[in-house]
């Protein structure tokens, strides 16, 4: 299982997001900050957030 703390990528948010493979978590992360952060993730951005995924 793969996840990913918000405030791991620099956000004062308690959100975490939670999936099988590392580009479920990019999905779902890139949802999440559109949504509530209105940032739009970038390509350069996902590669950024995809090394602080961790193994849980």
């Amino acid at each position: 299982m793969k996840t990913l703390k918000c405030s791991d990528v620099g956000f004062d948010c308690a959100a975490v997001v939670t999936a099988e493979t590392v580009e479920e978590v990019l999905a779902q992360a890139a949802a999440h900050a559109q949504k509530v952060h209105g940032v739009p993730v970038t390509p350069e951005m996902a590669e950024e957030i995809a090394e602080k995924i961790q193994e849980k």
